[in-house]
């Protein structure tokens, strides 16, 4: 599996992750796991940008 490909597939889970820690912080009044958890989402999409980066430069 390419690089591009492997940032893409693991920015998408983490992003998910994030997504499914915000709601149950949310749902527990739980201010810092909801927090953590739209930290972790911004990540996924960041590393999914990298990936899409990297498949343009062509790594």
């Amino acid at each position: 599996m390419k690089a591009s490909t492997r940032d893409k597939v693991a920015g998408k889970l983490h992003e998910v992750s994030g997504k499914v820690k915000e709601v149950v912080g949310k749902a527990l009044d739980n201010y810092e796991m909801q927090t953590n958890g739209q930290a972790e989402k911004l990540a996924g999409k960041v590393q999914q940008k990298a990936g899409e980066l990297k498949k343009v430069a062509g790594k």
